[in-house]
């Protein structure tokens, strides 16, 4: 994979960096700039070197059109506290804002273009208007640096098309991104465990087909365990189900049984009546869940399993929560993980998205894991072997 070091002499040469500052905001305000702090390395190595920095990035799904509540002017302000160097934002991407600001940068300067959905070229599925978008991008600068990990697994102007025409590498984050993810998909130290949680099975299909090859232990926990559990039988309640998935569980059960995969799967649960911050919270075993109840998190008994069977293992790769993180009292399993995790010697790689909020959220010294990664569907398309579209074309 081509890196920045493959492009030369940057001083003075205006560079076109695609970043991934999907960050929450609430009431104007950004709750949490971790995506953001993954950025400067790189644009801090540009900076040094004396290039002349274009920041490209999308802030949710404006679909095409511009959108006030989706401007990247929140990220600007943001990104120049924890930078010392001038950012500026241009008001559109390609257009005469973007132009009139690459003509006047100057060196170890930053402008951050404006989101990059604004227009639907950017996502289109035309090949043909894709590529006339990167052509616009690439007369406005003379190199191309990648560090958007958050969006490598999307076909994407901005991503794929753009680094076909310019000289292009991959920057810090991604460079970092791949080989910590590398780690835990290409031949991971053994004993080798995954923490799988989030809503639901069917988005995790590919990646759990992928690592009953692969790994020794698969722990599965979040609104997903409970279409594991009603697979064997247990009474689920009001809990997330997807029933049309559970003869395909039924089957991934066997499978682990037969490869000698250690499958764990939630004791007990904590219930509830409703989805809400306060609604009351019961445990209940796993195979005695209420009619009436739905399960948020994994119960304490869990919450100590899962962390004895990490304690076993040498690699860990997590991606999703073991339950609404947010409420404070659907919190603990998703807490026992992490502070599992943290507190351990292997090597742990938290899938982006939002194991990597919950980490925040929580509280946790960032330092203490492996790798916290910044990319929730490119991590789990790689756990799934997958060949991500904007990683192949930097490739030597």
């Amino acid at each position: 994979m081509r890196t920045i070091e493959t492009l030369g002499d940057l001083r003075g040469k205006r560079v076109l960096v695609r970043s991934d500052f999907n960050v929450p905001i609430k009431d104007g305000e950004i709750t949490d700039d971790g995506r953001i702090r993954a950025a400067l390395p790189t644009l801090n190595k540009l900076v040094d070197e004396g290039a002349r920095i274009l920041v490209m990035a999308h802030m949710g799904r404006p679909k095409g059109e511009v959108k006030p509540e989706f401007s990247l002017k929140p990220v600007a302000a943001r990104l120049a506290e924890l930078i010392d160097a001038p950012v500026s934002l241009a008001e559109d991407t390609t257009g005469p804002s973007a132009h009139e600001a690459a003509d006047k940068i100057q060196d170890g300067e930053i402008v951050l273009l404006e989101n990059v959905r604004f227009d639907p070229r950017e996502t289109s599925k035309d090949d043909a208007e894709r590529e006339a978008f990167a052509k616009e991008m690439a007369e406005l600068a003379d190199a191309f640096v990648s560090d958007g990990f958050g969006v490598v697994h999307r076909k994407q102007a901005s991503v794929y098309d753009i680094a076909k025409l310019l000289p292009s590498a991959a920057g810090l984050l991604v460079v970092k991104e791949i080989e910590s993810l590398s780690r835990v998909t290409g031949d991971p130290e053994r004993p080798y465990a995954v923490v799988l949680g989030g809503s639901k099975v069917s988005d995790k299909l590919g990646v759990i087909e992928n690592l009953l090859t692969k790994a020794d232990m698969l722990l599965i926990g979040g609104g997903m365990s409970f279409t594991f559990l009603a697979a064997k039988g247990y009474e689920v309640g009001k809990s997330l189900l997807e029933e049309d998935q559970i003869d395909t569980v039924k089957e991934y059960i066997d499978e682990a049984d037969k490869r000698g995969v250690k499958l764990v799967l939630p004791v007990d649960v904590v219930a509830a009546p409703e989805f809400k911050a306060d609604a009351p919270a019961t445990v209940v075993d796993a195979d005695k869940m209420p009619a009436d109840q739905m399960g948020l998190d994994i119960g304490p008994k869990s919450g100590e399993l899962f962390a004895q069977t990490l304690a076993e293992a040498k690699t860990v790769a997590w991606n999703g929560p073991m339950g609404v993180f947010e409420f404070e009292a659907f919190a603990g399993g998703t807490r026992a993980v992490a502070q599992a995790l943290s507190s351990g010697s292997m090597f742990s790689v938290v899938g982006g998205g939002d194991s990597a909020a919950a980490v925040r959220q929580l509280g946790f010294d960032e330092s203490t894991f492996s790798h916290i990664s910044t990319g929730g569907g490119a991590s789990l398309e790689l756990l799934e072997g997958k060949t991500l579209p904007g990683i192949a074309v930097l490739e030597d």
